[in-house]
């Protein structure tokens, strides 16, 4: 009974992002009760193994008491505390020096968010000041990927480069650009590392020329493309694109949101490398979901730039109520030494090799076109014709069978709407975890290809 009141309470009053409101409210909520380690459990009593670690964030796994205690023990001695005013608090300065000592060289400046989507809100409200401040006031064009996700913010959303975060919203910007993804399955230029690498940098220097250098601002990048369906650029693209922003003379800014804390191998993918941003946007798993913050980090040009823009006493305009949140930064601090003095870190380095190789081994399957992965983050891009590369049509209705599916076997991933799983497991994954995640996925894909009008539209 508690379940089905939840249900209809839910299709009466919460709003969920990123959904279709009337066909949610159709087919009810999903009621998540209980989670731990790798596996969450839904009011229906069934477990499932979360290979998608939340939404990308849930990077140490479920219930780790010891994060709970830290933010238990700050709620008691300090709930809250405002960052205006020249307040501070110990978790967050300790935070941020943190943050500043675990990011690439050049990046000490730490502004705290409440997520990914506002820390680069925020990041453009800072860039914006910093030209401005530095007398360069026509560098107002920002330039980002296709197939890029910088949030759902009304600024971000105008630099993420999907259809359905433009749809009705009026977007993207005027100022707002895109150049091809670096997408070696798809790439006309060719899907070698070489070709990959020079068709993105002549797209950026062929885009900040048409709009002339003296106008663009920055250029904006996930080293992985997460929303866009896992989009794993060859090594040596992002210290490219870096290089090529730097001889552009324009921001280069590194949206860790989703590769950040370990995902993909490192501590962050710039650092694997050796590319130091101008700017770095991070959120998700430096909390690992278990509370709400994000941060931007700024390089001492970026910070020199807007703080010496102004007589001292000026106040830059730019803040938030939850900016360095106590809790959430105690919270942080935890997760951040479970990661390293905690060995997850370690551990989600050497699972990630199985990971990968699993992933590999699925690249046969009939209806995978590519398997790519990077560390702990990794996609099966699904195809009716592997000679082709031809995608499921959309009156398949692939994704939604594919999750079906994944539930009755116990498994959840992120299925796009293209046909592609997004896979992003928890970095403190067991083998035999592992082992079973990608059972699961297997049985998942060959459940699929077993309904007669999927496999009718297989051919070749």
């Amino acid at each position: 009974m508690l379940a089905n009141s939840l249900v209809q309470l839910d299709r009466e009053h919460l709003i969920h992002p990123v959904s279709a409101y009337r066909s949610h409210e159709a087919k009810g909520v999903m009621v998540l009760e209980s989670a731990k380690g790798m596996f969450v459990r839904d009011a229906a009593g069934k477990e499932l193994l979360d290979a998608f670690a939340g939404l990308w964030c849930v990077n140490i796994g479920y219930g780790h008491e010891s994060v709970v205690e830290a933010a238990a023990a700050q709620m008691r001695k300090l709930p809250y505390a405002t960052g205006y005013f020249g307040f501070g608090s110990e978790p967050a300065i300790r935070l941020a020096a943190r943050i500043a000592e675990l990011t690439p060289e050049g990046l000490d400046r730490v502004y705290f968010s409440q997520g990914g989507s506002d820390a680069v809100d925020s990041a453009i409200r800072l860039i914006t000041h910093y030209y401005n401040a530095t007398n360069r006031p026509t560098k107002k064009q920002f330039i980002a990927l296709q197939k890029g996700y910088h949030g759902s913010s009304s600024l971000g959303a105008g630099l993420t480069a999907l259809p359905v975060f433009h749809r009705n919203f009026d977007l993207p910007n005027a100022n707002q650009h895109h150049i091809a993804s670096p997408y070696p399955y798809r790439n006309p230029a060719g899907s070698d590392d070489a070709s990959v690498i020079a068709s993105s940098v002549a797209a950026l220097k062929a885009k900040v020329a048409e709009l002339g250098a003296e106008n663009v601002a920055a250029f904006f990048c996930e080293p992985i493309q997460g929303s866009g369906g896992v989009i794993v650029p060859p090594v040596g693209w992002l210290k490219a694109m870096r290089e090529t922003a730097r001889e552009l003379d324009i921001l280069f800014v590194a949206d860790e949101v989703i590769t950040g804390f370990g995902r993909t191998g490192p501590m962050f993918a710039c650092a694997a490398e050796g590319v130091s941003p101008d700017i770095m946007t991070v959120a998700k798993g430096l909390t690992a979901g278990y509370a709400p913050m994000g941060a931007v980090i700024l390089s001492e040009k970026v910070y020199a730039g807007i703080a010496d823009g102004a007589s001292p006493e000026t106040m830059i305009g730019h803040g938030y109520t939850y900016s360095g949140h106590p809790v959430s930064a105690a919270v942080g601090l935890e997760v951040i030494r479970l990661y390293t003095d905690g060995g997850i870190l370690a551990n989600g380095q050497k699972v990630g090799q199985q990971f990968e190789a699993g992933l590999a081994a699925l690249a046969s399957h009939p209806m995978v076109g590519e398997a790519r992965s990077r560390g702990m983050l990794g996609a099966l891009e699904l195809v009716s014709n592997k000679a082709e590369k031809t995608p499921f049509g959309a009156k398949l209705g692939l994704s939604e069978r594919l999750f079906r599916h994944g539930y009755k076997n116990g498994i959840v991933f992120r299925a796009f709407a293209d046909g592609t799983i997004g896979l992003a497991p928890a970095l403190s994954c067991t083998e035999a975890e592992m082992e079973t995640l990608l059972a699961r996925l297997k049985r998942t894909l060959d459940d699929a290809l077993d309904e007669s009008d999927v496999r009718a539209a297989m051919h070749g």
